[in-house]
């Protein structure tokens, strides 16, 4: 007992200690060989499916960009048809690009429009505007890579009149064209949060392995936040994060399904303002490692991260602890082989 209160009293210290040091600094002049800045603004990254391009909203309500890694050239991606803003963009299975945002925005209600958005689907040609698919998403939907298959979450908030107060369901659906229209078909669903076994509002987030046939889910209101999965087949469910009283909100999901990245606070424990990312082992055991220290900076945390096709790289922000959710302030790319060799 005495030898670990020694610890936590350093731990401690050392943590107060490098706040400090930090002060006044920020860490994107401070990044370790392995992370690399490739865009100065933006917010939640995505990647294409061959690794060459990333896909990123200019800010919250604001219009898409795309960046080529190779060049740097950052090309827009919404600019050519007036829309009310986007809170979400994400390559589908065919290149195409998924869509989330409202039909009006009042900037003295952003809280009203965050929540009644409607998915659509944006040609790769850039030729024309985004075609709705005529249902409304609950922050993030969740895309297959592999085939042009969605899910999305509903909450009472957008269908008041389906679902009681505190209720939230997950749903599922292909793409399809059809006469040359695109219209979502096969709609299922997959749970509805009153058949959790614990209480919570969820959001979708990752397919997982090549077979998809689970889906990781963030479980707000549960032990802060947790990490959950949901088998679409057998709707059996399981908490991954094993962690009460500790932020943990999934955002990317590894190749092998193995792992998942978390936006978590067990460095600091202060909640989502001053989260870091960390890898989260999919096996129920609550293993974590640590990947990112930007919140060793006071004011500043890493967030939204998104893994390549291929396992080599991570996507993902730099943002302020104290402004909204999903915020970012450009993007950054992990290289997970540099990372892992041996510092010289």
């Amino acid at each position: 007992m005495k030898r670990l209160l020694l610890f936590w009293i350093i731990a401690t210290f050392s943590r107060v200690a490098l706040a400090a040091e930090n002060s006044g600094q920020s860490p994107a002049d401070h990044l370790p060989p392995h992370i690399i800045q490739v865009s100065w603004f933006g917010e939640r990254a995505d990647w294409s499916h061959d690794g060459k391009r990333i896909l990123f909203l200019e800010k919250t309500f604001g219009n898409v960009f795309e960046i080529e890694l190779a060049t740097k050239i950052i090309r827009p991606v919404t600019l050519h048809y007036p829309h009310s803003g986007y809170t979400r963009a994400l390559y589908l299975a065919d290149d195409n690009i998924l869509l989330s945002g409202p039909d009006t925005f009042d900037p003295k209600h952003p809280g009203d429009a965050r929540t009644q958005c409607f998915l659509s689907v944006l040609d790769k040609n850039l030729s024309k505007p985004a075609v709705s698919l005529g249902t409304k998403c609950s922050e993030g939907p969740a895309v297959s890579r592999k085939r042009m298959h969605i899910a999305w979450t509903h909450v009472n908030a957008q269908y008041p009149d389906k679902l009681p107060s505190g209720v939230s369901q997950m749903w599922e659906g292909d793409i399809v064209y059809e006469n040359g229209t695109l219209k979502l078909a096969n709609e299922k669903l997959i749970i509805d949060s009153r058949d959790l076994p614990f209480k919570c509002t969820m959001e979708t987030q990752n397919f997982v392995t090549a077979d998809e046939r689970e889906l990781t889910f963030s479980a707000y209101g549960y032990h802060g936040l947790d990490v959950g999965g949901v088998n679409r087949n057998t709707k059996e469910v399981i908490n991954y994060s094993q962690a009460p009283g500790q932020y943990d909100e999934p955002e990317g999901i590894y190749p092998d399904g193995q792992y998942t990245l978390v936006e978590c606070d067990r460095q600091n424990r202060k909640g989502p303002g001053y989260v870091d990312l960390w890898k989260l082992k999919l096996d129920g055991s609550g293993q974590t490692e640590r990947l990112t220290f930007f919140s060793d900076f006071p004011g500043y945390k890493a967030s939204n991260p998104v893994v390549s096709d291929d396992g080599r790289f991570i996507a993902f922000q730099m943002a302020k602890s104290r402004e909204a959710a999903g915020v970012g302030h450009g993007i950054f790319v992990y290289d997970i082989e540099k990372a892992a060799r041996p510092a010289n």
